[in-house]
């Protein structure tokens, strides 16, 4: 799906999304992301930098990291490299309008020795991720004879980073900014501190409130030890010594 598609369905003057910029013939990428988009229907869009477009699938249910678990991934328009960065507010009236949380980034490793475009034609791709939030072997699977001809199923391999029972809404939070879906529609600031992790299956996210407390706590117990006065007896030494 040429970038054709991409230009056709937007009003750059009236959107903050990102035009395709001029791309680089030589340049390969192996960026990754997945972008939290609460239009219509919230659903999850998961995109693989390949051949120097976004290739780009979206996700009701969002990608999984228990290998139990078969979603429905469904192959959209290619996008353009700029858009794997962005996160904000598509305004009323465009295509997707509705608020996109940049819910996870990082890189990819294609495996097989079967380049990815051709990997994609035949309906079977394999690749490794080094996300903030998704890690390890995955797999694109086309259903042939479905439908459009466009319903994929993502699926996670069971490896070191697959995890039963595992919940994309516990993690609803921006690689980003730190922001929930909610402060992103109401163009809240970005958070000041999130807590940075390594990609655990386990990964929380931390809150500025208990910090916020425990610093306060520490806060009062400091002034309260500051304000307590010597012992006498050591102050008539002093003198005594002086």
């Amino acid at each position: 799906m040429p970038l054709e598609e991409y230009v056709a369905k937007r009003k750059f003057a009236d959107t903050p999304e990102p035009a395709p910029g001029k791309k680089d013939a030589g340049a390969g990428g192996n960026y990754f992301c997945v972008q939290r988009h609460d239009a219509t229907r919230l659903h999850y869009d998961f995109r693989l930098e390949i051949d120097g477009v976004l290739k780009s699938w979206a996700v009701p249910k969002g990608p999984s990291l228990d290998p139990g678990v078969k979603h429905l991934a469904a192959h959209v328009e290619d996008h353009p490299v700029e858009y794997g960065g962005f996160e904000g507010n598509i305004p009323a009236g465009n295509y997707g309008a509705g608020s996109v949380m940049l819910w996870d980034r990082g890189t990819f490793d294609l495996l097989g020795d079967v380049p990815a475009e051709d990997q994609i034609k035949r309906g079977d791709l394999k690749f490794r991720l080094h996300g903030e939030k998704l890690n390890g072997e995955f797999a694109l699977v086309l259903m042939k004879g479905r439908g459009k001809g466009n319903e994929w199923l993502i699926i996670k391999k069971r490896d070191e980073f697959a995890a039963l029972g595992w919940d994309i809404e516990s993690y609803a939070h921006s690689a980003l900014s730190g922001r929930t879906q909610e402060e992103i529609a109401r163009n809240l600031p970005v958070k000041k501190s999130k807590r940075k992790t390594a990609g655990a299956a386990d990964r929380v996210w931390a809150s500025s409130r208990p910090a916020a407390r425990g610093a306060a706590k520490s806060a009062k117990t400091a002034a309260a030890s500051s304000s307590t006065p010597a012992p006498k007896k050591k102050i008539r030494k002093s003198i005594q010594a002086a």
